[in-house]
């Protein structure tokens, strides 16, 4: 690896593919710490519907080290901002221990903020122009953005409301400030390893996931964040499995709706995911996809050689 960057090892996929399991069995083996890629998994008391299996962190019978999980409170706005400031102060800490630092996540926002920074952090956030925002029709919206450099929407990511405005509060930033300078992230030496996963069994896995979720804790969870934590309003915030439980528990959806209409935006999300990882791929990033059917001491293998092949390289 070139020695003016930081050696990183990266375990991305989509949800369900076994990125934990495999990001936790390696950093065993590889005197890792795991740091989080996801950006809801930073919430205590939301363990079922965010999906950290905390179980997953104990290899062995002994307890890895992991960070950015459980650091703040339901109710809390985390933002990519507050993000990237933890993962670097994390990232030191592990380098400082002289451990490897291990991200893990399936946010590609996230991952590409992690490795390489985002230039707008810097450009503070106006609350009344979202307010305002919500009374201008969705095609103006739309129009405006179509106006923006693709550097902005490229690298945000404009999947939602929330996203299109702030690529237009961006934009219009820089129209206004044309000598302003973005942030930047230090250089790594990043070994990116993907979780190569057929649709077909992706499917599989998260329909049958989410039907243990739904039996296994996860009505009892959202029942506990409204009785102590946050409002039916905020629940959207959090994701697809509280919107959805809330609409539920508000008794405007069925049981069987609730299962079908979140199974449904949850393979939704997957395909998303699979898009943004693509995009990485085409925009220089190189990822070692290993099939998630082989062994797992297999596959703990092969990242251990393709680590160890940069390394030395």
């Amino acid at each position: 690896m070139q020695p003016d960057k930081s050696p990183i090892l990266v375990i991305l996929g989509p949800t369900a593919s076994g990125k934990t399991q495999l990001a936790c069995a390696v950093a065993a083996e590889m005197n890792g710490e795991i740091i989080s890629g996801d950006s809801r998994q930073i919430y205590r008391f939301m363990d079922i519907g965010t999906g950290k299996d905390l179980s997953e962190y104990v290899v062995n019978g002994k307890q890895l080290p992991y960070h950015l999980i459980d650091i703040k409170d339901p109710g809390y706005r985390y933002n990519i901002a507050e993000f990237q400031e933890d993962f670097l102060n994390v990232f030191k800490e592990i380098r400082q221990r002289n451990h490897l630092p291990v991200l893990c996540g399936g946010s590609g926002l996230y991952l590409e903020t992690a490795l390489r920074g985002n230039s707008f952090l810097g450009i503070a956030s106006d609350p009344a122009l979202y307010e305002f925002m919500k009374t201008v029709p969705l095609a103006e919206i739309e129009k405006e953005i179509e106006a923006l450099p693709p550097a902005i929407t490229s690298k945000l990511g404009i999947q939602t409301w929330h996203r299109k405005i702030r690529a237009i509060e961006i934009g219009r930033f820089l129209k206004a400030n044309p000598d302003w300078k973005p942030l930047e992230n230090p250089g790594f030496n990043e070994v990116i390893i993907g979780m190569d996963i057929s649709r077909e069994a992706r499917r599989e896995k998260i329909t049958r996931r989410l039907s243990e979720r739904l039996n296994n804790g996860l009505y009892e969870e959202v029942e506990n964040l409204l009785k102590h934590h946050i409002t039916f309003d905020d629940l959207e915030y959090y994701g697809l499995e509280y919107k959805w439980l809330g609409l539920y528990l508000k008794n405007e959806i069925s049981k069987k709706e609730l299962f079908e209409g979140l199974n449904i935006a949850i393979h939704q999300f997957a395909k998303r995911q699979m898009t943004w990882f693509r995009k990485m791929e085409a925009d220089g990033y190189v990822i070692h996809w290993i099939d998630v059917n082989l062994p797992l001491a297999e596959r703990v293998q092969m990242v251990k050689e393709i680590y160890l092949k940069r390394v030395r390289g």
